[in-house]
């Protein structure tokens, strides 16, 4: 009976396991082993090993060090934005009294919509002649270049990312905060706690896990932008939108050189699982600690006789109660 059950487990986990391996434990070594070659796909027999020539060259490399620069700067706009608005729009929803389910469609639809969709309709609303000048236009301001100035172009990509991306995290911000017992939030009402005390002490540290959680993907999200520049710039202008992953999709499959680009994709990797790491160490420190201060700040808050309703009756016949002893 043990051996059929392994055997119709490797059956159901072995193409999976197959496939797995084919698209993505291969590729991994292949790609590591081409960042010490020259390989080029047009002339694969002319490959030679290069020692760490590549990883020497694409921090020489102008082009690529602007690429990792304009990540870094795309990837510090669009983190808090994003997981900012979503706490935001999370939190005005949940405490909303009409239309909840309207608002949560409405935020949520750009998630499901292609990048490439999203991206094309920015591009009009980003024109000379778009929504957003015109709009501009009657509030007496001048038309903006947006897309089409160097200096705006990378700022307007990701205020267009942020609106496309922020209702998936609102939905995990959502689920977080139906699931905080209202008995907190009672507790501290009695203790005549303001708006802002309940959110720094009861609902940041009950969402901790979840902030950590959102903070990390849209960082590693935020990292692999592609789609965005191809589509609306084409990397432009001068480059100021040209981002590491364009840069390792164009030096692999545009110019060829297959041995450069798996160089920058182990760079890239690497950088992306560090930062990472670093992340979940500093944010993810206290995170028991932080919720269980949390449940104990509601649970004081409702047995404190200083803010429940009645106290005083209780502590003055107590005071009774003493003497007649």
């Amino acid at each position: 009976m043990k051996r059929k059950n392994s055997i119709m487990g490797m059956a159901f986990f072995g193409p999976a396991l197959v496939l797995m391996t084919l698209f993505l434990f291969l590729p991994m070594v292949l790609t590591f082993g081409f960042s010490f070659t020259d390989y080029f796909a047009l002339n694969p027999e002319l490959t030679r090993f290069v020692g760490l020539g590549n990883y020497i060259s694409i921090f020489k490399d102008e082009l690529f060090v602007q690429s990792f620069l304009n990540t870094v700067r795309f990837v510090l706009i669009i983190v808090p934005l994003q997981c900012g608005g979503a706490l935001l729009l999370a939190m005005a929803i949940h405490h909303g009294a009409h239309c909840k389910k309207y608002f949560k469609v409405a935020f949520f639809v750009p998630v499901v919509m292609s990048l490439a969709v999203v991206s094309t309709l920015w591009m009009q609303i980003y024109s000379p002649e778009g929504i957003l000048n015109t709009l501009l236009g009657h509030l007496g301001i001048n038309a903006q270049p947006f897309i089409h100035s160097a200096r705006q172009a990378l700022p307007s990509i990701a205020v267009m990312s942020v609106w496309q991306g922020v209702g998936y995290q609102m939905i995990i911000f959502l689920g977080g905060l139906q699931n905080i017992s209202p008995a907190l939030y009672e507790a501290a009402e009695m203790d005549h706690a303001t708006g802002w005390q309940k959110f720094k002490d009861i609902t940041l540290p009950e969402l901790k896990p979840l902030c950590v959680f959102v903070f990390i993907t849209v960082t590693i999200g935020a990292f692999r932008m592609l789609v965005q520049p191809m589509v609306m710039t084409g990397g432009g202008p001068d480059h100021s939108t040209y981002t590491i992953v364009y840069d390792i999709y164009e030096t692999g499959t545009v110019n060829w050189e297959m041995g450069l680009a798996s160089t920058m994709a182990i760079v890239f990797t690497v950088f992306v699982v560090v930062l990472t790491i670093i992340q979940n160490v500093l944010t993810g420190g206290g995170e028991k600690g932080a919720s269980t201060e949390s449940r104990s700040f509601g649970f004081r808050r409702k047995g404190a006789g200083s803010g429940r309703p009645g106290s005083e009756k209780e502590e003055s016949h107590a005071d009774e109660t003493t003497k007649t002893m």
